[in-house]
């Protein structure tokens, strides 16, 4: 069959065609607002939620303590149970408990030492990583490990063990030289791997059950350039990609890998590697007033239908990841969650699940996660794949060896029953990892069982052992510790 070059261009236009109307569509959806307005927040000064607006609870009291003495005073002068909170990341309950006190140590964010020669920082525990990256980035450094997004706080960030995409770490305990604690008899001990080893081990990742994280003493390592690359493949060519190409790779800084659904079955990696090319974007950090009116409209498209789904594996990640751009560390590590934040919650919201599996398992289970997310049509918007080494000896440690980090972004309704419905797949995803060897992440909501949590955290028994010593009396708690912690 003879193909004319009038047969090209008209097919040429066809394809144009198609594509400026999907990009109209879009333009169309993203500019013009469907949903209702933002639900006004609650009067009470004592009402305590968090991102998802899934658990509003009403405390007793709330104290922002600003100095240590603060902290101790607060523990020394009350009764009952004490939660303790941070940026409200959490998404479960775990910054909060009804009819008792919290501490806010949103107010409790002063560097106390910065030692650029050592590349070592010392902060209090109320302090959220851009206020430290503006410290940090005139000395030409960058924080170790932290999410990939700056707005939560250390405290909270070391009390949930957080990780990020970097390559060759792995859980931010890897990062912390020492910590300073206050008790629940209100004395203040520093714990660090060498002293008090045993305080050091529980607090970090122990979800504020042991005492009060005051201040934290971080490692820091050279800001550098970095250029982005990216490769779209099949699913079942990852592990070995991954293998190849990046784990022992020198120069790579930041990973992950985006799992499209609603099939699951490809994969785009992009990694950031450390370059001497010129910098494309000479922002040294990304700008605190940045708006973002467009990326939760964005996201909201992809999240009503699978249309949007495959607009965004085919259409837009594609231009998006069509440059090769060059800039800083730390610009790749100011990152805003109001790019994620939609107008409302109310009807339906925005959550996270976190699974991680030993990196032999990756294929095994990322068939069991496919399974189980179609059969139960939950709408995922994002699975993203990070690395970790294993954990340095928290007791709660999740990486007890090398993982894969299954990172899930879904949205659901906000009724009881999208409540249920959430709890039986996520029950069925930690089945699924625990048969892998491996465990989920604690700060999400609070669907698993006790024994599941025993599962997946062999040394919980330890953990509430070192509790029964430090906190007797039960003074620090909060909803996850009141669902597995046995007295």
């Amino acid at each position: 069959m003879f193909i004319t070059g009038k047969t090209v261009l008209k097919f040429i236009a066809i394809v144009i065609g198609v594509l400026l109307t999907l990009i109209l569509l879009l333009a169309a959806y993203v500019l013009v607002d469907f949903s209702a307005e933002q639900e006004p927040p609650s009067d009470s000064v004592n009402l305590v939620n968090d991102i998802t607006r899934l658990n509003p609870i009403e405390v007793a009291q709330v104290i922002a303590p600003q100095s240590i003495a603060d902290i101790q005073h607060a523990i020394r002068t009350t009764e009952g149970k004490i939660s303790i909170g941070g940026g409200r990341y959490s998404q479960g309950g775990q910054i909060a408990l009804e009819d008792h006190l919290h501490l806010d140590m949103r107010n409790f964010d002063n560097v106390v030492s910065f030692d650029p020669v050592a590349k070592e920082i010392t902060v209090q525990s109320g302090m959220r990583w851009r206020d430290i990256q503006e410290v940090i980035d005139p000395a030409g450094l960058s924080i170790k490990i932290m999410q990939s997004y700056a707005n939560f706080t250390v405290g909270g960030s070391l009390s949930v063990n957080v990780h990020g995409r970097y390559i060759g770490e792995g859980p931010i305990i890897r990062s912390v030289k020492s910590i300073t604690v206050v008790l629940a008899d209100g004395s203040v001990v520093r714990a660090s791997p060498q002293e008090n080893a045993d305080v050091f081990f529980g607090v970090i990742g122990g979800y504020g059950g042991l005492g009060v994280i005051a201040e934290a003493t971080l490692e820091l390592v050279p800001n550098v350039k970095v250029g982005r690359e990216t490769d779209y493949m099949a699913i079942e060519h990852y592990a070995a990609f991954f293998e190849q190409n990046v784990r022992n790779h020198p120069n790579v800084v930041f990973h992950n890998a985006t799992i499209y659904p609603p099939d699951f079955t490809h994969v785009n990696s992009v990694s950031w590697v450390q370059t001497e090319q010129p910098l494309t974007v000479h922002e040294k950090l990304v700008p605190r007033d940045r708006e973002y009116w467009w990326q939760p409209r964005v996201a909201k498209f992809v999240a009503d239908s699978n249309f949007g789904k495959w607009m965004r594996q085919h259409i837009f990640e594609p231009f998006k990841h069509a440059s090769d751009p060059v800039q800083w560390r730390n610009y790749e590590a100011s990152y805003d969650v109001r790019e994620l934040e939609p107008k409302s919650r109310a009807d339906q919201t925005y959550a996270l699940r976190e699974y991680f599996v030993p990196v032999e398992r990756f294929d095994s289970f990322s068939a069991k996660m496919t399974d189980i997310f179609k059969a139960h049509d939950v709408n995922v918007l994002n699975v993203s794949v990070r690395h970790a080494l294993p954990d340095s000896g928290s007791l709660l440690a999740w990486a007890r060896e090398e993982v894969f980090a299954f990172v899930v972004y879904y949205r659901q309704g906000t009724t009881a029953q999208d409540r249920e419905h959430v709890k039986a797949w996520s029950r069925e995803m930690i089945d699924a990892v625990i048969s892998e060897g491996g465990s989920y992440y604690l700060p999400y909501q609070l669907h698993a069982t006790t024994e599941q949590f025993h599962s997946a955290y062999p040394h919980a028994e330890e953990f509430f052992a070192l509790k029964k010593k430090l906190d007797p009396t039960y003074r620090f708690s909060n909803k996850l510790w009141e669902q597995h912690y046995q007295q």
